[in-house]
């Protein structure tokens, strides 16, 4: 019988684990398929739409930088729980703190100016142009709208 863990994050985490369902993240990430940053990119004609699913995050919790050709949005979580008895004694105190990135090289010409991110329902999501013009190579944050 399994039994929920009151130090895991979440209390059901291998409660499907025995059942004949199809699980095609444990596939692809393994055990780590819950940290992963699930991220679909179209291809349209003159650019790639990129969708990053980034539930419980806010917008203040998260950057994207543009450095050497390279796209890096990371997400950073902080969460205390401190639960107290009547007479004020500690009965739990937990911390987390998790952060997670991913990287997409989109060629050294992409400017700043060229990335409109926008963080709406847990969804960031961006273009990155397709044809792209010289500029020197140089870090940068970019300022995520909505």
């Amino acid at each position: 019988m399994l039994m929920p863990s009151i130090f895991g994050e979440n209390l059901f985490d291998a409660f499907m684990d025995g059942f004949a369902f199809p699980d095609i993240d444990k596939k692809l990430y393994g055990k780590h398929a819950p940290h992963i940053m699930k991220t679909d990119v179209k291809e349209k004609d003159n650019a790639y739409e990129v969708a990053i699913d980034l539930p419980g995050f806010r917008k203040d919790e998260i950057q994207i930088q543009l450095e050497n050709g390279y796209v890096t949005v990371s997400a950073a979580k902080g969460l205390d729980k401190d639960e107290k008895d009547k007479e004020g004694k500690y009965i739990r105190r937990e911390r987390y703190t998790g952060n997670v990135s991913r990287s997409f090289y989109v060629g050294n010409n992409v400017q700043r100016e060229d990335i409109h991110p926008k963080f709406e329902n847990g969804i960031l999501s961006f273009t990155v142009p397709k044809e792209q013009k010289a500029v020197e190579n140089n870090s940068h944050y970019i300022s995520i709208e909505g």
